[in-house]
C-alpha cells in the first residue's frame, strides 16, 4: 500500500492513491515501460517495493530531463502491474513452499482490480482455493488493529504511559 501511495504522488494523484492510481491506470498500456519485479530469495521469502519506486521515480525524472512526454496513465498501469505480479509470485511461491492451497487476501491493496484478477488467475491454474472479502471491507482500518490489540491484550500483553506509536512494528 505504501509503494501504491507513493507512486500515486508522483503521478500528482490525491490521496487516496490506491483508488486514484487504479482509476488512471485503467486507461493505460500496462505493457508500455518495464519495470523492475521485486522478487523474494531463494532462501527466503521477504521482498521490498523501495526499488520499483525508485525506478518509477527515476523513469519520469529522466523522462522529463531529456524533455520526453509520457502518459501517467502508462506509468500507472505499468507500475501497478509490476506490483501484482511480484505480489502473485512471491505469494504463490510461499503457499507452494508451505505446501498451502488456500489463500485469503486481505487489506486496502486487495481491492485493486488488478492485483485481484491476477492472484485469481494464478489460483486457478495452481488448484488454490482463493478468497477476497467484499469489496467495502477491503479498506486499511482500525478495525484490524484494534482486533490485534484485543488478542495482545487476552495474551497479557500491557503498556504504561511511556506507550510510543511505531509506524512499523510487529503485532504478536
Amino acid at each position: 500500500g505504501e509503494a501504491i501511495d507513493k507512486v500515486a504522488r508522483v503521478l500528482s494523484l490525491p490521496y487516496p492513491g490506491g483508488p486514484n492510481l487504479e482509476a488512471l491506470a485503467l486507461a493505460g498500456d500496462s505493457e508500455k515501460y518495464a519495470l523492475p519485479r521485486a522478487f523474494a530469495g531463494e532462501d527466503h521469502l521477504d521482498f521490498s517495493f523501495s526499488g520499483l519506486k525508485t525506478a518509477v521515480i527515476n523513469l519520469l525524472h529522466r523522462m522529463e530531463q531529456a524533455g520526453e512526454s509520457y502518459k501517467r496513465e502508462d506509468v500507472a498501469a505499468s507500475f501497478l502491474r509490476a506490483v501484482a505480479g511480484a505480489l502473485a509470485k512471491n505469494t504463490f511461491e510461499a503457499l507452494r513452499r508451505e505446501k498451502l492451497d488456500t489463500l485469503a487476501i486481505a487489506g486496502g491493496v486487495s481491492a485493486n482490480r488488478q492485483i485481484r484478477e491476477w492472484f485469481t488467475r494464478e489460483a486457478q491454474e495452481r488448484g488454490v482455493k482463493l478468497y477476497f472479502p467484499e469489496m467495502r471491507y477491503c479498506t486499511d482500518n482500525a478495525a484490524m488493529i484494534a482486533s490485534a490489540g484485543y488478542y495482545a491484550y487476552e495474551a497479557g500483553a500491557r503498556a504504561d504511559l511511556s506507550l510510543n506509536a511505531q509506524p512499523v512494528a510487529e503485532l504478536l
